[in-house]
Order: structure tokens, then sequence, then C-alpha cells
């Protein structure tokens, strides 16, 4: 495996934290990562996605839980600034595809990372960019 770099999308780490069927493979992405040494990255709306989605179905305790494993997998977390904001506003435009997801994308083509993700919604922009799928 290389060094390029990794965004996770939330729904790869929903699957993974909640340990849906196909978490294995992101708990193996995470060992080969940790390995090599490539950057894994999660934008902030991305975050906010895991964040509430985790509390709605599992509470507080849960949320706090999964926000302390993302903090000890050390990922890092990326900003929104406004030019990323304006980028996905135009792939929500051209694609279709939910808008938190245009944030991991405009993220992925600007750090030139694959996008670890199970959401079907990405192969509407696999020619964008490298797709990691769990």
């Amino acid at each position: 495996m290389s060094r390029q770099p990794f965004v996770f999308d939330s729904h790869a780490l929903l699957k993974f934290f909640q340990k849906e069927k196909g978490h294995e493979k992101v708990l193996h992405l995470l060992e080969e990562i940790k390995k090599t040494g490539a950057a894994r990255y999660i934008n902030a709306i991305n975050l906010g996605e895991v964040i509430y989605t985790t509390k709605r179905e599992f509470g507080d305790q849960k949320k706090l839980e999964v926000l302390a494993n993302i903090e000890r997998l050390t990922f890092k977390i990326l900003p929104v600034p406004n030019p990323l904001i304006f980028q996905a506003a135009e792939y929500k435009a051209q694609f279709g595809i939910s808008y938190a997801d245009c944030f991991a994308l405009a993220s992925a083509v600007e750090y030139k990372a694959a996008i670890v993700t199970g959401d079907p919604d990405f192969k509407k922009v696999e020619h964008l960019v490298e797709i990691y799928w769990v």
C-alpha cells in the first residue's frame, strides 16, 4: 500500500464504530495506514455527521466514545474554509450527491486523497477521485 492520504466519509466510520457488515475492511485499512504512515483525514462536516448520527441512535456516552476513538486513531480533522464550501456547492449542483458527501469529495480532491466509503452515491464521482470501497 502506498502512502497516499485517505479521506474517510462518515459512512465508513459509522460502519466501523457500529461494527456493521464490512467493518473488518475499515479495520484492515486503518492498520495498513498505520504501518505506512499515510495521512487519515475526516472533514469537519463529515465528523459532524458521525457525531449526530451516533448521538441520535446510541446517546451521548457512545458519541463521546466515538469522538475519543477518532482522536486515538489520530485522524486529522480538516477545516471548512470558504473555498471548500464553494467547491462542495459546485459538486452538489453538478452531481446531486448529499451535501455532506460533497465536502468529503472536495477535501479528497484538494488533498489528492482516496475517499474511504461504502456509500453508493460516490459512484457518480469515481472519475474525479479514487474510491476505497468498504
